[in-house]
């Protein structure tokens, strides 16, 4: 198979990702193996954002990579993370002259057995959520149509990831949502009953059930469908409150 075919195959076995059975981790094991087989690294690595901005390692192509990775997180210094904070690429043909730069990360780097390093951020428009790291054995430089193939696949792979979390947060959202909505009818219906049992009207009926639910630290929710199920006592809460009047 030629280097575009391959090529294909790989744009293809990304893009398959965005589909129901959606695997994040395996998108990015995915995109470093394939990036250093189509780019003849030596390795791989890739770290993304959490939802609070710190970066964790989420693949690698093998054990001393892994390490690598996580040693430029502990240092905070590093290609990966200069990349991710700028949204750049950053390109190294050569890391012993990047000792100033990174005078913890180069000496680790070379005692792992890599020379030269390049960092592609996983973007999409001004959102960076992660890098790319490829790692060489020799001193090497990648040509401008390499940095374009391995900026597409990261580019895939950044719809995909950006696209779950935008799911995750809708569906959280409307789990969020729907439990509002459940919980109003709910206090609409105890509301009810509190009125029936007091005479009341339906504003004193709710000043009732929060008053009983603030006197007792417990979500209005909660007393609300007691009152409902039976499980609190109308009485308890219709005294509660009186007793709180009184005591004020």
């Amino acid at each position: 198979m030629d280097r575009e075919q391959r090529l294909v195959e790989t744009i293809v076995t990304l893009a398959d990702t965005l589909i129901d059975d959606f695997d994040v981790v395996e998108l990015m094991q995915t995109l470093v193996d394939q990036s250093v087989n189509l780019l003849e690294a030596d390795a791989g690595g890739l770290m993304l954002a959490d939802q609070r901005g710190g970066l964790q390692v989420m693949a690698s192509s093998s054990e001393r990579t892994r390490l690598l990775e996580l040693f430029q997180l502990q240092n905070n210094e590093g290609p990966c993370l200069d990349c991710y904070l700028s949204g750049k690429q950053v390109l190294v043909v050569d890391l012993t002259n990047e000792g100033t730069r990174w005078p913890q990360f180069v000496p680790e780097a070379e005692r792992r057995g890599f020379s030269s390093v390049q960092a592609l951020p996983l973007r999409l428009r001004a959102d960076t959520i992660g890098a790319l790291n490829l790692f060489h054995a020799r001193p090497r430089s990648l040509s401008e149509d390499d940095l374009r193939v391995g900026q597409a696949m990261a580019a895939v792979a950044t719809i995909g990831i950006l696209q779950e979390r935008a799911i995750q947060r809708t569906e959280t959202l409307s789990e969020q949502l729907q439990s509002a909505l459940n919980s109003r009818v709910i206090i609409e219906q105890a509301k009810g009953v509190l009125a029936e049992g007091g005479s009341l009207d339906m504003d004193e009926a709710f000043a009732k059930l929060r008053g009983y639910a603030r006197g007792n630290n417990l979500r209005l929710g909660e007393v609300a469908r007691g009152v409902v199920e039976g499980k609190i006592d109308t009485e308890t809460v219709l005294e509660a409150s009186l007793e709180r009047k009184a005591s004020s």
